[in-house]
């Protein structure tokens, strides 16, 4: 069996392909592109300016180039569109499924919007993409596709397969057919497997299956991914309130949304408050992570004030300063490694499976064997190091209290902010580290003062 060759972008192709089109090279163009996947042709123009962009796509099928633009980043995808006539965009556009050509004309100034979907001469297409761009972007009705394939109930298996050729020429992939009743109420769906063996005579109501999961127009982006990973969906259908048949999400849809997800929660973790690309201007990015960089500015200059407060303790005896960073950096990293879990249950939704009691106890065994172990090898180490079992033993008792509070904060925290519906990732990272900073100081030489007993 012969295979598609896979591309690859090296330095010396990416400068022989600017050269043609520095010089209208038209055939090494087009001959160098032929059997690449749209996907990798993106990557390829990524390098180039909008108007190289737009020379190259204007050598290509325009189906081709559809599908080019809609890989693009929605900041690119919006300077190259710059480029175009709106009659040329809505060329674009009637090549893709509707929620593509929606996520296209979002983009536009509503000027330019309205001007492309006059622009369209396939009606049906421009009606349904309107429709779509009354649903916000994050919610069902912005995310489905208005292509599908429906069949009525009281249909034969005969008109039925007769609707799907009619329908087909529309839809890129079918993974089953939808049954809706008279009023266009979403009822089931029938696999293709079972058209196919039925009878002709037989009556799509009498093959259906009843079991079928849906969402409504409304419904957030993130529950719909949650939704379809965990029933392992590779398409659902989407409803109104009164349960009619809309439209339908398809995998690929949700794998956008999934990896525009985790960015997202990348970026909190790392203390990035907005969502930021690497091209974006250097005040964008700084205003960013300034939020963060002042919470940590503010956590370190208490824990400044902290140690100072127990400037007496460390006079008396040096070497408790030496280990600071240790319980600093531990109940750090606890809090961190607790919560990531926690955040990423909570994404899988796992977290509505098992009880807070539940997770808190075993947050707490997790926390009691690792504080255990560390607790005895900061013993030895401490001890290594300066031979005072005093101290040694200070900053064994400190670390096993630390890594239990820590472990606790870390858990507790994004199941709190959940609850009340604030994105639990932004327990992760700075804030975390933060408080458990904050939180190890306090331990660490309260147990000193106490095994010590200073005056």
């Amino acid at each position: 069996m012969n295979s598609t060759p896979t591309f690859e972008l090296t330095k010396e192709f990416h400068e022989r392909f600017s050269k043609a089109i520095e010089v209208k090279d038209v055939e090494f163009i087009r001959n160098s592109l032929v059997s690449v996947n749209h996907a990798d042709i993106s990557v390829l123009l990524d390098e180039f300016s909008p108007e190289q962009y737009k020379y190259v796509l204007g050598l290509l099928d325009t189906s081709i180039g559809a599908n080019i633009i809609i890989d693009l980043d929605e900041d690119i995808r919006e300077k190259f569109l710059d480029e175009f006539e709106s009659t040329e965009i809505a060329g674009y556009v009637e090549q893709l499924e509707t929620d593509d050509g929606a996520d296209i004309l979002y983009g536009l100034p509503v000027k330019q919007r309205e001007q492309v979907i006059s622009a369209m001469l396939n009606e049906d297409k421009a009606k349904n993409i309107v429709e779509l761009l009354h649903y916000d972007e994050d919610v069902a009705g912005g995310l489905m596709a208005k292509e599908l394939i429906k069949a009525n109930l009281n249909w034969t298996i005969k008109q039925c397969i007769e609707e799907i050729r009619k329908q087909a020429e529309d839809v890129e992939n079918i993974y089953s057919v939808y049954v809706v009743d008279n009023n266009d109420k979403l009822i089931g769906k029938v696999s293709l497997k079972n058209l196919i063996i039925a009878r002709d005579k037989t009556k799509v109501g009498d093959i259906y299956d009843s079991d079928i999961h849906s969402v409504e127009t409304f419904m957030p982006e993130n529950e719909i991914a949650a939704m379809m990973r965990k029933y392992d969906l590779d398409a659902i259908p989407v409803v109104n309130l009164k349960g009619q048949l809309m439209g339908r999400i398809t995998n690929d849809d949700i794998i956008d949304v999934i990896t525009e997800l985790a960015e997202e929660e990348r970026q909190l973790m790392a203390g990035i408050a907005t969502d930021v690309e690497e091209d974006d201007s250097i005040w964008k990015l700084s205003r960013a992570r300034l939020p963060w960089l002042m919470i940590g500015l503010g956590g370190g200059s208490i824990a400044a004030y902290f140690i100072g407060f127990f400037e007496k303790e460390i006079i008396l005896i040096p070497v408790m300063s030496f280990f600071i960073p240790l319980i600093m950096a531990t109940g750090g990293n606890v809090g961190i490694q607790s919560s990531s879990i926690i955040v990423q249950s909570l994404a899988n939704r796992n977290a509505f499976e098992e009880s807070m009691k539940n997770r808190l106890f075993k947050s707490l065994l997790v926390s009691i064997v690792n504080g255990v172990v560390l607790s005895i090898a900061g013993y030895f180490i401490v001890f290594s190091f300066d031979s005072d079992s005093t101290i040694a033993m200070v900053v064994a008792i400190a670390l096993f209290s630390v890594v239990l509070l820590a472990s606790f904060m870390g858990t507790i925290t994004p199941l709190i902010l959940n609850k009340f519906d604030i994105n639990p990732a932004i327990a992760s990272g700075p804030f975390i580290t933060t408080a458990n900073d904050l939180l190890g100081l306090l331990v660490y030489f309260g147990v000193a003062s106490i095994l010590y007993q200073f005056s």
